[in-house]
């Protein structure tokens, strides 16, 4: 291994800065930033190595395939998860209740290995339930917090969009930071760290609106609809997918994702691409549609997600094109019209207003 991938490798193993929580340990850090923070630690060069382009390539082939043998997904919806998942960044899965999004989120944490929790989000759960709570322990006369599902390094928040603003709220520390405050204290998630979250159309009973602080945690927002009808017919004809699930072997390991999360950190992004972003935001805050235009931290997921797909294709610098694929699930998400309509049509006319530069 050259000299430059093995310390690429060892930021993504868990190089940290010397900052303390409250308890007096380190938390961790969302995986992005805590390889971008550990690589400059390490003096590593402003680009990945070129060998991580093709590592990446590789990888999302691998991934693409493990995860066409349990449940097919069309290219527009699997390749903003994907990008997410290299960039560091949580997921929502959108969809009438019976088309996979669940599925989906269960062979990605299969292929990815490391530790799956799944957490069935309902009106009566409450932050303990997610995070965990202090529970009395008579044999050592004092209270011993007892970590709850949130703790692992692939969370599945099912039927996100069932449960009350209060419980979600549990969430915000840790999709941000990658962390929980519990008694004074701040305790790291898992290392990598992603939320994979469902979410069923608000017209299903015994749904509610989600607040925009918990959407915008979101790096990207996709929907899955009914299967093509040759796709349908098949999937009466093969074996259950539960079968499928059952044999698939991870296809990446978890320092491995780590360390392709590192590379995506240190994508080139330049200043005529950083600009085409920045008036893209811009626009979204200026439009007569909108409520809510995009926020700085949509902004700098997006470009993340740009980073990730420019990796993924075997470059290290990012390009319009990677933006303008990735711009709808990015940001429509995070985007309030002021009819309460659709906002990806908005979306859509916005960057066709906004000159690409060349």
């Amino acid at each position: 291994m050259l000299a430059a991938e093995a310390a690429w490798v060892l930021a993504a193993m868990g190089s940290r800065p010397a900052r303390t929580g409250a308890d007096g340990k380190a938390p961790s850090q969302p995986a992005h930033i805590a390889a971008h923070r550990a690589a400059e630690n390490l003096g590593v060069s402003a680009a990945p190595p070129k060998a991580f382009c093709t590592d990446a390539v590789e990888l999302r082939e691998r991934l693409t395939q493990a995860i066409a043998s349990v449940v097919k997904v069309p290219e527009p919806v699997l390749e903003p998860v994907l990008c997410a998942l290299f960039a560091g960044g949580h997921v929502l899965l959108e969809g009438m209740p019976g088309v996979g999004k669940t599925l989906l989120a269960r062979t990605l944490a299969r292929c990815i290995g490391g530790e799956f929790r799944r957490i069935q989000f309902t009106n009566d759960l409450l932050p303990s339930d997610v995070v965990g709570t202090a529970v009395w322990r008579p044999d050592r006369g004092r209270f011993v917090f007892v970590k709850g599902p949130l703790f692992a390094n692939l969370v599945l928040a099912d039927e996100i969009n069932r449960t009350s603003p209060r419980t979600l709220s549990c969430l915000l520390e840790a999709m941000e930071n990658g962390t929980v405050s519990v008694d004074g204290r701040t305790l790291p998630l898992g290392s990598p760290f992603v939320v994979l979250a469902t979410r069923n159309p608000i017209e299903c009973h015994g749904t509610q609106p989600m607040p925009e602080a918990a959407l915008d945690r979101f790096s990207c927002c996709v929907t899955l609809d009914y299967p093509e009808p040759a796709e349908e017919l098949l999937l009466y004809q093969r074996d259950a997918a539960e079968t499928s699930l059952a044999a698939l072997v991870p296809a990446v390991a978890g320092q491995s994702l780590l360390a392709m999360q590192a590379a995506v950190a240190r994508v080139h992004t330049g200043e005529a691409v950083a600009e085409y972003a920045y008036r893209c935001i811009q626009a979204t805050r200026q439009h007569g549609e909108l409520a809510f235009g995009a926020s700085p931290r949509a902004g700098l997921g997006w470009l993340r997600l740009a980073k990730a797909r420019a990796l993924t294709r075997g470059r290290d610098y990012v390009l319009p094109d990677d933006l303008k694929a990735l711009a709808v699930p990015a940001l429509a998400h995070r985007l309030f019209r002021t009819d309460a309509a659709a906002t990806a049509p908005v979306l859509e006319q916005i960057l066709a207003g906004i000159a690409v530069p060349l």
